[in-house]
């Protein structure tokens, strides 16, 4: 409290700036961060910055909550498809994302990697060309819809804002909250049918 009331007496009767490593942001939870998300009615946000990769089912495969400051969404990338590669043991053939995943590198890397890119790309005219391509618009219409999966995740498996507090118990609870969230999609499911021919009941004579 000594350490709040002085910042505040030196930003609001001072008009003296605080250096960001020093301001204090929570006085409940210290891993609180400055989110500059860059969108109308919200240049910027307090909390931690959380990563969610899903499959076309709306299963979770992947999720990164960051403490500090995240890296740039492209940085992102590389990480994420190893990670699920390496902890699912599968290989994965397509990604998309929004414009904020989209560099240079990335895209050789996915081309290398023979991975269909359907990230969005940043140069309008590259956009206009991969219109063209109905896998690209199909990944694209699937990956706009993360933002609601994003909701549901916060809203009705995590609470908003998480009660948990330290960064440690926050991260816990991301964890249970995606593992209830995929059995929650799993149970929702159609079955699969079994492809083994089922013989016919001889009826007795």
């Amino acid at each position: 409290m000594p350490a709040a009331r002085e910042q505040a007496w030196q930003r609001l009767i001072r008009e003296e700036p605080v250096r960001n490593e020093k301001k204090i942001l929570s006085l409940y939870e210290s891993a609180v961060r400055v989110v500059v998300r860059h969108k109308a009615g919200a240049e910027v946000e307090f909390g931690n910055t959380l990563l969610l990769a899903e499959s076309r089912q709306g299963l979770i495969l992947d999720w990164e909550l960051f403490e500090e400051s995240a890296p740039g969404d492209s940085r992102l990338v590389k990480r994420t498809v190893e990670r699920i590669e390496k902890q699912l043991k599968i290989k994965i053939k397509e990604v998309g994302a929004d414009r904020g995943f989209d560099s240079a590198a990335n895209q050789e890397r996915l081309r290398k990697n023979k991975i269909y890119n359907g990230i969005c790309p940043r140069d309008p005219h590259q956009l206009q060309e991969r219109l063209g391509s109905w896998k690209f618009v199909k990944l694209q219409r699937r990956r706009s819809q993360t933002e609601g999966r994003i909701s549901i995740i916060l809203h009705n498996f995590l609470g908003s804002p998480i009660r948990d507090k330290g960064f440690a118990h926050r991260q816990l609870a991301v964890g249970w909250g995606v593992f209830t969230h995929d059995l929650w999609v799993l149970a929702r499911l159609p079955k699969r049918k079994s492809k083994r021919a089922v013989a016919p009941e001889r009826l007795a004579a």
